[in-house]
């Protein structure tokens, strides 16, 4: 977890060991009874088997918001089914996504298995990436990542599973529980400074209650931007009609500097 938080620059490191944890012993604890391979199904009454089989070799592209916890959780599925994994880590997390792979690779020899089940590209770079994707001997991708890199898997011609940006965003209505909304809403954001795809990226608030939820935000930590401060955000953050990538996962505090204000160091949104 440090060492993705420090190869990176992006979250924080207390998260990134939290999700380090969902993504190895929550993610086997939800599949480890979980019958993947031979009959796991039979209907008696229509005369109907489903049976299982494993894929052969799995390409696992791993992003930089969420390197080392993706690397877990795409080797453990794989090979649970039991498929052979090659992983290929975004070049800016490859250290720390190539630590774990040998992580992984140490345990299943423990366990008395091949430890190449688990293998990674020492040198990804785009072109290595898209030569894994079109391998012959690979058979399925499972794809994490910015929208380029969703649509080529799925262009690669294999069967592929794509997880692109998220960018949710919430609405809240009269109806809410303020407090209770405002809460959820900044845990979301704040939590590894928002680099999951399930993480709250915008805000639509019913008039009625805009300027309470506002003040609820703000007894969390949250800062409101003035009319010359989003301006400023405005032209750092978007870039040609994308979001500024140099801003994914940093601190509020750091974003805004980079924008030319300062807000204290504790806030959260």
């Amino acid at each position: 977890a440090r060492l993705a938080g420090d190869e990176t620059g992006i979250g924080r490191v207390h998260y990134k060991i939290l999700k380090n944890l969902f993504g190895s012993e929550g993610v086997w604890e939800s599949i480890q009874n979980e019958r993947t391979v031979g009959f796991v199904s039979r209907d008696k009454r229509t005369g109907v088997h489903e049976v299982a089989t494993p894929v052969g070799i799995v390409a696992g592209i791993v992003p930089t918001t969420n390197p080392t916890s993706t690397a877990m959780y795409k080797a453990l599925i794989s090979v649970k089914g039991r498929n052979a994994v090659v992983i290929s880590p975004h070049p800016r997390a490859k250290r720390g996504i190539g630590e774990t792979v040998e992580v992984m690779r140490r345990a299943i020899e423990r366990a008395g298995g091949p430890p190449d089940l688990v293998q990674c590209l020492s040198e990804p770079t785009i072109d290595s990436t898209a030569e894994l994707m079109k391998h012959r001997d690979v058979a399925v991708i499972l794809s994490t990542g910015g929208s380029g890199l969703v649509k080529a898997a799925y262009s690669s011609g294999k069967p592929a599973y794509g997880v692109g940006p998220g960018n949710v965003p919430a609405y809240v209505d009269r109806s809410a529980d303020l407090a209770q909304t405002a809460e959820a809403v900044v845990a979301s954001q704040s939590f590894d400074n928002a680099t999951l795809c399930c993480s709250a990226q915008a805000l639509v608030l019913d008039r009625p209650i805009a300027s309470r939820f506002l003040a609820e935000m703000q007894a969390r930590g949250a800062h409101v931007a003035s009319d010359a401060e989003r301006k400023r955000l405005e032209r750092f953050c978007n870039q040609g009609g994308h979001m500024n990538a140099d801003i994914v996962g940093l601190d509020p505090w750091r974003i805004a500097d980079m924008a030319g204000f300062q807000v204290p160091q504790s806030t959260t949104v």
